[in-house]
């Protein structure tokens, strides 16, 4: 009844570019931010006004959002993945500078000494080194992706592109609803997020009590 398997697919998806791009782009972005806050008044500016769409709800761009993302046709998958990398930067940025302020900058000196690139220094000194972080960020980026009901609702067009989330609709008639295909249903939809959340419960509380050192 709910195409469980290309439901599954496009949830996938976009779950997945979402983390692999998050991991790359966000990390990169609030190692740039952390290292230059204090040399630049644009990057210090920079990080509180990622800071600040934390508190901004979602409700209240929706409609504004819902016209543009129709304007640029992005109401599929890959607009959906894309989405989810801009939302994700306010605090995936804040938990990443809390961790990048503990790494020594003796470390960036030393490679810029040995020749490296601004590039080559975060590649191949500063990223490997926030692996506890990206293991955080990874698994607090699949459980909001994966459990997302509302962005999808309101800017997925296609049927065909639609999120498991969305899918459990189907059980729901109107004049009667289907408790227990719903509930089997509802049960492996949320498997995944379960089984991730016990075997990387500890990456979670450790990563976000790192990344949330007050600089």
């Amino acid at each position: 009844m709910t195409d469980f398997p290309l439901m599954f697919r496009n949830t996938l998806f976009i779950t997945a570019w979402n983390i692999i791009f998050t991991i790359i782009t966000n990390s990169a972005a609030a190692y740039a931010i952390t290292r230059y806050r204090k040399q630049s008044r644009f990057f210090n500016l920079l990080y509180y006004y990622f800071i600040s769409a934390m508190f901004i709800p979602f409700n209240v761009i929706m409609l504004p959002l819902v016209r543009e993302v129709s304007a640029f046709h992005m109401d599929n998958d890959f607009g959906m993945t894309f989405l989810y990398i801009i939302f994700g930067m306010p605090l995936n940025i804040f938990l990443y500078s809390g961790f990048v302020k503990q790494i020594p900058v003796a470390l960036e000196e030393a490679a810029v000494m040995d020749g490296a690139k601004p590039y080559q220094v975060f590649f191949k000194v500063i990223f490997p080194l926030m692996a506890p972080m990206h293991a955080t960020v990874a698994i607090l980026s699949f459980m909001w992706t994966w459990n997302d009901f509302l962005m999808p609702l309101v800017l997925l067009s296609d049927p065909k592109q639609q999120t498991l989330q969305l899918a459990q609709y189907v059980f729901q008639g109107q004049f009667s609803t289907n408790y227990n295909l719903a509930f089997a249903s509802y049960v492996l939809v949320l498997a995944p997020v379960l089984i991730m959340y016990v075997f990387f419960q500890r990456y979670i509380i450790s990563g976000v009590l790192t990344g949330s050192v007050k600089g």
